[in-house]
C-alpha cells in the first residue's frame, strides 16, 4: 500500500559526492563538437520600437536556460528571432525620409529615442491618406529587394540592434549579433513553404486566405480553426514565417528547440508545430518545445506599467533597480566610495531584477514588487549574493589567520550533514533545468543552500573550532557552498559583488 521509503546516505557516499562536486558539477562539461545542437529561441524585439519589460521575461528565462544547457554539455545555437519586416518599416522608413528631406539635421538624436520616433511615424501614418499610401508603396519596395530601400531599411535596423545590444550588456545576457536570425531571413522561403504545404493536400482557401485546418484545433462550436499561411492580400504572416525557420533548424541539425515565448501564443505554437510534423518539415523524433512564460504585473494586478498607462521602456527600469539599489547601498555602507558603491548598486540592482523574474514558475503570472525583490531576507538576489560575501570574506580572514581548508568536507555536525545534503542534489536540479526549461528550480535549490548554509553558520564555528581537523573540514564546506551559489548564479546571469 501507500507508504514511505526513508534512506540515509552513508557518510562514505555522502564525502564522495561532495569530492566530486567541483570537477563533475561546477566546472562546466565539455562539449562535444558533432553532438546534436539545442536550439533556443528567445529575446526576440520589435526592432521597430524600444525593448520594454515585455521582453524582460524572455530575454532573462532564454539566458538562464542556454547558460545551463551549455554548462551541462550541450551545444547550444542561440537564435534572437527579431521583428524586422512587414508594414511597420514601410511607415518608419518613411517618416525618416520625410525628416530627412525636411533638412532635419536631428534625425539621428531623434533616433536614440525609438519609442518616440515610432510614436511619431505612427500618428503621420494614421492621420495623412498620402503618407499611408506612400509608406504601404515603399513597403513593397522593401519586400520586393529595391537595393535602395533595402540600404535604408538596413541601416535603420543596424541602429535598433544597437538599443538591444546596449541592454543586453547591461543585462548581462550572452546574445550577441551573430545569433540574430530574423523574420526577414526566411522571406525567399516563405513562397515555397505554402507551396511545399500545397503540394501535401494541406491548403484550403477560406475568404481568399491560404489556410491549415488540422481536425485537432477547432472552436467551442466544433468549427475547425485555421492556420492562414499566406493572407488575403498575398502577403505572408507570422505563422508561415515560424514554419521557415522549423525546416531551417531542423537543417542546422537540431533535434531539441525551444521557444521562449509569451503563454498566450500556446495555441499558435501547438498549431503550428502539428502543421510542420503534418508537413514533414519536423521530423516525429524531435522535440520541438514552446517553453511559455506569464506576464509581469504591477502591484495593482495588472499588466506593469507607467503611471501615464505607457509601456515600461527596459531601459528605464533598469535606471530605477540601480537607483533603488544605490539608496540601500548607502544606507548600509557608508565606507566605500561612490565609484564603488555604483558598481555594487548595478550588480545588486540588476541581479535583483533578474532573479525575482527567475524565481517565479516561468508560467505564472507575478507581480513586480520593488520591495521585495531588494530585501535582504527570504528567496532573493541579493539575499543570495549577500551569503557568497559572507562566505568570500570568511575565506579571507582564514588565510589571514593561516587557517587552509582541508581535502575532506566536515559532515560530522547535523547542520554539516544538512548544507552537504543540499550541496550534492546541486546535479539533478541541474539536470531538471536542462530537462524542463524551467530556471526556478534552480533558484529554489540557492535558496535552500543558503538558508542551510546560515543555519551551519551560526550552529558551527569554523575559525574559533576547537580541532586544527574541524576548522579545515568546515572551511571546505563552507568554501564549496561558496563555489555551488556563485556557479548556480552565474547559471542564471547574476553577478556576486566581492563584498556587500
Amino acid at each position: 500500500g501507500p507508504g514511505f521509503l526513508n534512506i540515509t546516505l552513508t557518510d562514505a557516499l555522502l564525502a564522495s559526492r561532495l569530492s566530486a562536486l567541483r570537477a563533475d558539477v561546477l566546472t562546466p562539461r565539455s562539449t562535444e563538437p558533432d553532438s546534436p545542437p539545442v536550439v533556443v529561441d528567445y529575446s526576440s524585439p520589435n526592432l521597430a520600437k524600444s525593448m520594454h519589460v515585455g521582453h524582460l521575461r524572455s530575454t532573462i528565462i532564454g539566458d538562464a536556460i542556454t547558460r545551463t544547457l551549455e554548462h551541462r554539455g550541450e551545444r547550444v545555437l542561440r537564435q534572437n528571432h527579431v521583428g524586422d519586416w512587414g508594414t511597420q518599416f514601410g511607415m518608419l522608413l518613411t517618416y525618416l525620409d520625410e525628416r530627412r528631406d525636411a533638412g532635419d539635421a536631428d534625425v539621428a538624436h531623434q533616433l536614440e529615442d525609438l519609442e518616440g520616433f515610432y510614436r511619431a511615424a505612427k500618428a503621420r501614418f494614421d492621420s495623412d491618406p498620402a503618407f499611408k499610401e506612400l509608406a504601404r508603396a515603399n513597403v513593397v519596395r522593401l519586400q520586393s529587394g529595391d537595393p535602395e530601400y533595402r540600404q535604408r531599411w538596413a541601416e535603420f535596423i543596424d541602429i535598433s540592434m544597437a538599443h538591444c545590444d546596449a541592454l543586453y550588456a547591461r543585462l548581462g545576457v550572452t546574445l550577441t549579433r551573430d545569433d540574430v536570425q530574423a523574420e526577414s531571413a526566411y522571406n525567399d522561403d516563405l513562397a515555397q513553404v505554402v507551396e511545399d504545404l500545397t503540394e501535401r493536400g494541406l491548403v484550403t482557401e477560406s475568404e481568399g486566405a491560404l489556410c491549415v485546418f488540422l481536425d485537432e484545433f477547432t472552436s467551442k462550436d466544433g468549427t475547425r480553426l485555421p492556420l492562414i499561411v499566406r493572407k488575403q492580400d498575398g502577403g505572408f504572416n507570422y505563422a508561415t514565417t515560424d514554419l521557415a525557420a522549423v525546416r531551417h533548424r531542423v537543417g542546422l541539425g537540431a533535434q531539441r528547440s525551444l521557444y521562449v515565448v509569451d503563454k498566450r501564443q500556446s495555441q499558435h505554437f501547438q498549431m503550428m508545430f502539428a502543421v510542420a510534423r503534418a508537413a514533414g518539415f519536423l521530423p516525429g523524433t524531435h522535440r520541438f518545445e514552446h517553453i511559455p512564460f506569464g506576464m509581469m504585473l504591477g502591484e495593482d494586478g495588472r499588466p506593469f506599467r507607467t503611471r501615464s498607462g505607457d509601456v515600461v521602456k527596459l531601459s528605464d527600469l533598469l535606471d530605477e533597480a540601480q537607483e533603488r539599489a544605490y539608496a540601500l547601498v548607502r544606507e548600509k555602507n557608508t565606507q566605500d566610495d561612490d565609484a564603488t558603491a555604483r558598481e555594487i548598486a548595478r550588480i545588486v540592482g540588476i541581479g535583483a531584477v533578474k532573479y525575482a523574474d527567475l524565481a517565479k514558475n516561468r508560467t505564472s503570472d507575478y507581480v513586480f514588487s520593488w520591495d521585495t525583490m531588494l530585501s535582504f531576507e527570504g528567496n532573493t538576489a541579493p539575499y543570495l549574493q549577500y551569503a557568497c560575501s559572507r562566505i568570500r570574506s570568511l575565506t579571507e580572514r582564514a588565510a589571514a589567520a593561516g587557517v587552509e581548508a582541508g581535502d575532506t568536507p566536515s559532515i560530522d555536525a547535523p547542520a554539516e550533514r544538512a548544507l552537504a545534503l543540499s550541496l550534492v542534489r546541486l546535479p539533478e536540479t541541474l539536470e531538471a533545468v536542462v530537462e524542463t526549461a524551467q530556471p526556478h528550480l534552480l533558484c529554489t535549490h540557492l535558496y535552500d543552500l543558503a538558508v542551510a548554509f546560515t543555519t551551519f553558520y551560526e550552529q558551527c564555528p569554523v575559525l574559533s573550532a576547537e580541532r586544527e581537523e574541524e576548522r579545515q573540514g568546515r572551511l571546505a564546506l563552507a568554501t564549496l557552498t561558496g563555489d555551488a551559489l556563485r556557479c548556480g548564479l552565474g547559471l542564471l546571469g547574476i553577478e556576486v559583488p566581492a563584498r556587500m
